[in-house]
């Protein structure tokens, strides 16, 4: 795991660190991490299972949640097993190419997520705002428009970045103290300019997650005006209801993302473990809570579960 200084030298080879200034506690650490990862596999599978078996889920909320669980296997398939294999193993080594797609897929996957939830927050406006229009508008045609638009348009944002990082000269140093590649983590190791590098991340995450988290604001500002103007208290109730589970899921996405932005904006004197961890906690905890929250929350899927597991109960 040796560094070069030399501006001649330009790194095809790094070294995760893990989670820095725990190393002795990875094995520890690693307990949490597999059993997130075990039950955000076993969770969003049996999701996506249960919506397209069953042909009563086959409505607009569920083929976007489905959407969502897809997108949860990708992004913790992406990460958590280098992890894993950085405690248990302590392989550590990674190639850039190999480092490149890491990061390409981890901050694609990350967008698509993004962009799914603001259309379950424009699905919920539909629903609640225009009950009587709501499958002659989100139609399945449709459906499969947006979802084809939300994964081109965080393939294509982010597809710049593989030849941003190509460009670049990598002699500063080639030990990432991470469990998994990011863009500026990796550009930052760079001998050359990157504030192309640094501006165009800025333009990414301010058009893609920033955007749709203001725009899911003012799809829930309509949203709460409608609810609050409808003249029977149960069916207020009804309809909060309807967005109890997409507003945890929101909470829990964009939550730890944005504290983990500050963090690394404005934290400086937090140790480099915290902000790890954080970085961790954004990429673990939506994928395993998701579907355990929609599990709860959602009678259908409540009930098609209790069906797999219980078939002879009615």
């Amino acid at each position: 795991m040796t560094s070069f200084n030399h501006t001649g030298v330009s790194h095809t080879v790094f070294y995760f660190v893990g989670i820095p200034g725990l190393e002795d506690q990875h094995v520890w650490i690693s307990i949490p991490f597999f059993m997130s990862y075990v039950i955000a596999l076993l969770g969003n599978s049996l999701l996506i299972f249960i919506i397209l078996t069953k042909r009563s889920l086959h409505e607009p909320m569920y083929l976007f949640l489905c959407m969502l669980s897809g997108a949860d296997l990708v992004l913790s398939t992406c990460t958590v097993p280098q992890a894993l294999a950085i405690f248990w193993f302590n392989a550590r080594e990674i190639s850039l190419d190999r480092c490149i797609t890491q990061l390409f897929f981890i901050h694609s996957t990350f967008i698509s997520e993004s962009g799914i939830l603001l259309v379950m927050a424009f699905d919920r406006y539909i629903a609640i705002c225009y009950p009587l229009r709501y499958t002659t508008i989100l139609t399945h045609t449709l459906i499969g428009k947006i979802g084809i638009t939300i994964f081109l348009r965080s393939y294509c944002t982010i597809f710049p970045i593989v030849f941003l990082l190509k460009r670049l000269n990598f002699c500063k140093n080639n030990i990432i103290p991470h469990t998994f590649c990011e863009h500026i983590g990796l550009a930052k190791y760079a001998c050359n300019d990157i504030r192309v590098n640094i501006w165009y991340g800025l333009f990414v995450l301010m058009s893609t997650v920033v955007l749709d988290a203001l725009l899911i604001f003012v799809s829930y500002v309509l949203i709460l005006h409608a609810v609050f103007h409808m003249s029977s208290q149960d069916s207020r109730h009804k309809a909060l209801n309807t967005c109890g589970s997409h507003v945890c899921i929101i909470i829990l996405f964009y939550g730890p993302a944005f504290f983990t932005i500050l963090t690394q904006r404005f934290g400086r004197h937090i140790p480099p473990h915290i902000h790890i961890l954080l970085a961790n906690v954004c990429i673990l905890a939506p994928p395993m809570l998701n579907p355990i929250i929609y599990g709860i929350k959602t009678k259908q899927i409540r009930e098609q579960v209790a069906h797999i597991f219980f078939p002879k109960q009615k």
